[in-house]
């Protein structure tokens, strides 16, 4: 076999360009994200494939993959809008993603009152869609109240709470300037910025950029995606394509 130095080389440049063309996209468009676990259902699932953009919120060096020091700062900088569902960077380590809903702004103050989450000492409006929806805690199905709350800027969505109320009273937390506070739709199951040791306030810097739609949704637990019989019960392609609210 003859070596093609001319084929070689346009090949590798063309694999060249693709690549850089996809870390474009990747870093300043948008980006897929995988959901591991439990902490914001009954509206994202174990298992869902969502894409997530970029330029929402401005960028920082966490656009990037490794999150290299190229910015200092934030720029193009958009402020969010309370309850959107957003990927940031864990402020402990300044490298884990998690997604998590915005639930108070710069400035605000939050707390939990025998199970009722207040903004500004105003109680969050709420009410009961289902008294008993199973839902996952880790490995665990648990017995919980479906809600649907409002925030204070008319912002919807469905979140639940343990029968248990195993989270019932916090104390007052006040949003730093230039940092928000995030809150799992899952309120007994959720590591968030209730935990002040582990996730707490986080900074604008940390943003990655805000969820958009599922593309694509499987069941872990009822077979691997290779395991093409077993897709019409594995693929749950009622979430293909789903807004993500």
């Amino acid at each position: 076999m003859i070596f093609d130095k001319k084929f070689w080389s346009e090949n590798i440049k063309t694999l060249f360009y693709a690549l850089i063309i996809a870390l474009i996209i990747r870093s300043l468009i948008i980006q897929p994200f995988y959901i591991p676990s439990s902490s914001m259902e009954p509206n994202l699932l174990v298992g869902d494939r969502l894409f997530v953009t970029k330029y929402t919120y401005g960028y920082s060096k966490h656009s990037f993959p490794f999150s290299p020091a190229v910015i200092n700062n934030r720029i193009f900088f958009s402020e969010p809008n309370r309850g959107d569902v957003i990927v940031f960077k864990t402020p402990t380590d300044n490298r884990t993603d998690y997604i998590k809903r915005l639930i108070g702004l710069p400035g605000d103050k939050v707390q939990f009152i025998d199970t009722n989450l207040y903004i500004n000492n105003v109680e969050v409006l709420r009410s009961k869609k289902f008294n008993n929806k199973k839902i996952f805690c880790g490995q665990r199905s648990i017995n919980t109240f479906l809600f649907e709350e409002i925030l204070p800027n008319g912002k919807k969505y469905d979140s639940v709470y343990s029968k248990d109320y195993t989270y019932k009273n916090s104390d007052q937390f006040i949003v730093p300037k230039d940092h928000y506070f995030f809150l799992g739709d899952n309120r007994d199951c959720s590591k968030d910025s209730r935990f002040l040791s582990s996730v707490g306030y986080v900074h604008k810097n940390n943003l990655v950029g805000k969820a958009r739609f599922i593309f694509f949704s499987s069941d872990r637990s009822v077979g691997s995606i290779f395991s093409f019989w077993k897709w019409p019960k594995s693929i749950r392609f009622d979430r293909f394509f789903k807004k993500i609210n």
